[in-house]
């Protein structure tokens, strides 16, 4: 099954890119700039335009803070990622790493074309009201366009080999492509061995705050540096949407071995 490509799998990825992409991107598609701060930060995301909407007035918003969750069991997570060819975008909100048709997560008997991972600093979910230093965002579609995002928490302790290898080939400028010649990542690196997980069915973080989004939050962090950190927000200072009311979703937490 590692070689097979959904038929939709191409369509969703560029749906999902234009959802995410960075704020003159977004403006040369017809979307409305915005941004991690000041009037066009979230607090204004939806009042930026009516496909924003959501951003204000939806009751499933995301990242939420992991508190007060169930525990019960789950069905298993089984990760099915292969290398890729190293394929970085600078889209203006932060580093993306698109992925290479083939890898895929299996989860409550469907599975889930990995399409992009991007990341963030601080965290965008926190536990008990603590963020982590970093976060990676993977960002999964299945056949239906159903979106599922596993985030790998970091935390700044050590150099981390794949995050050190994407840094090596950053695009400085906006709306610039990376593919460095014989370079491949592989990014099962972020994954555990063991770990428990958190659950929930939020949204996407950024405009157009699209709800219905699984998420799947990794208890056991990854170990980053403190330099790797900073150098990604010396290109990012700010990339962090507030954590959102819960709402009375209820949040669930098991267990996954690889």
């Amino acid at each position: 099954m590692g070689s097979w490509i959904r038929p939709n799998w191409a369509l969703a990825g560029a749906c999902l890119f234009l959802m995410a992409a960075g704020a003159r991107l977004a403006g040369r598609e017809g979307a409305p700039h915005w941004s991690y701060a000041g009037e066009t930060g979230p607090a204004r995301w939806g009042t930026l335009s009516e496909s924003y909407a959501l951003c204000a007035g939806g009751r499933s918003q995301s990242p939420i803070d992991l508190t007060g969750a169930v525990i019960a069991p789950l069905p298993p997570l089984k990760f099915h990622y292969q290398s890729t060819d190293l394929d970085i975008v600078n889209n203006g909100h932060t580093i993306q790493v698109d992925y290479q048709p083939g890898s895929y997560l299996s989860a409550d008997g469907q599975d889930y074309d990995l399409l992009q991972f991007h990341f963030h600093s601080p965290s965008e979910h926190t536990i008990d009201g603590l963020p982590y230093d970093m976060v990676a965002h993977l960002v999964h579609s299945n056949a239906s366009g159903e979106l599922l995002v596993v985030a790998i928490l970091m935390e700044a302790r050590q150099e981390h080999p794949l995050v050190q290898t994407i840094w090596g080939h950053l695009p400085e400028d906006e709306g610039l492509r990376s593919i460095p010649a014989g370079v491949s990542i592989n990014v099962m690196d972020f994954i555990p061995l063991m770990s428990s997980y958190f659950t929930y069915s939020g949204s996407l973080t950024t405009p157009p705050c699209t709800e219905g989004v699984r998420w799947i939050v990794l208890d056991t962090p990854v170990k980053v540096s403190v330099a790797q950190v900073e150098h990604f927000n010396s290109f990012f200072p700010r990339s962090t949407r507030p954590v959102q009311p819960l709402n009375g979703r209820v949040i669930r937490k098991g267990v996954f071995s690889r």
